[in-house]
């Protein structure tokens, strides 16, 4: 059965300068049993409801501004899953959820970046999940469990946000040693949580853990961590890392 996954998916600028996660993600990828499918719950893909992506064939979403010519160039034509996507709104539905297929959606890079790195031959199919980030941690722990059995389908389940998010405190020419004692020990807490199994107070994050707001004004990036442990079991980390002196790069899985 495969686990599911937290990742960091950093800067867009990841999937052609992959630092340290590059490896991580490529070694990470090969040592799974090949899935049969993919679905992410993306920081990118913010929703008033629950939706599941139905598109045959999404496209490469470049959603940003502001990058190099080269990394609009980068496409990831992995194929979508209706039927795996009307499988999900089936699942979310028996636990009580209100969902709907969005037959739309394109890949946003919360989803084709890290993908990029781990199966750079976009031959698996993926599916996207919507993130509600208006109803908080607790629903993304709801919707991890309602689709865990999954996992025994060997779908992948992956919540990719980051684990700290404050862009406005970058300093973008700070070298992978130089981390934020503020945003470092807000990883900490929570990694400190997760292993402790200590479901309420990583809902209450906000108000529990040291710095929270200044590592995440906003929940969005957070939240599919919650996505991942409620689809999962135990936790493990498989990579930690700061960029830019307080991007959080970890990576975590929970089997």
């Amino acid at each position: 059965m495969l686990p599911s996954l937290f990742i960091s998916h950093g800067s867009p600028m990841l999937a052609l300068q992959p630092g340290a996660s590059g490896p991580a993600l490529r070694q990470l990828a090969a040592h799974l049993p090949r899935p049969t499918a993919i679905v992410v719950v993306s920081a990118h893909w913010e929703s008033q409801e629950l939706l599941v992506s139905g598109n045959a064939a999404p496209e490469t979403w470049h959603d940003f501004g502001g990058f190099p010519r080269e990394l609009f160039a980068v496409q990831y034509p992995a194929p979508g899953a209706p039927e795996l996507a009307h499988a999900i709104v089936d699942l979310l539905q028996a636990d009580g959820l209100s969902a709907r297929i969005d037959n739309q959606r394109p890949f946003d890079h919360g989803t084709w970046v890290p993908l990029s790195l781990m199966y750079p031959a976009a031959d698996i199919p993926v599916v996207q999940v919507s993130l509600p980030s208006r109803m908080g941690p607790a629903l993304q722990t709801r919707v991890g469990r309602a689709l865990a059995d999954l996992r025994k389908q060997h779908v992948l389940l992956i919540g990719s946000g980051s684990i700290t998010h404050n862009l406005g405190e970058l300093d973008w020419h700070a070298g992978p040693e130089s981390i934020e004692p503020w945003a470092r020990a807000f990883r900490d807490w929570i990694v400190e949580k997760l292993v402790a199994d200590d479901e309420a107070a990583l809902h209450d994050y906000r108000l529990r853990a040291p710095h929270a707001v200044r590592n995440h004004p906003s929940d969005e990036h957070l939240l599919p961590l919650y996505f991942a442990r409620g689809a999962g079991g135990a936790f493990s980390v498989a990579h930690q890392g700061f960029t830019m002196g307080a991007l959080g790069m970890d990576i975590y899985r929970f089997d």
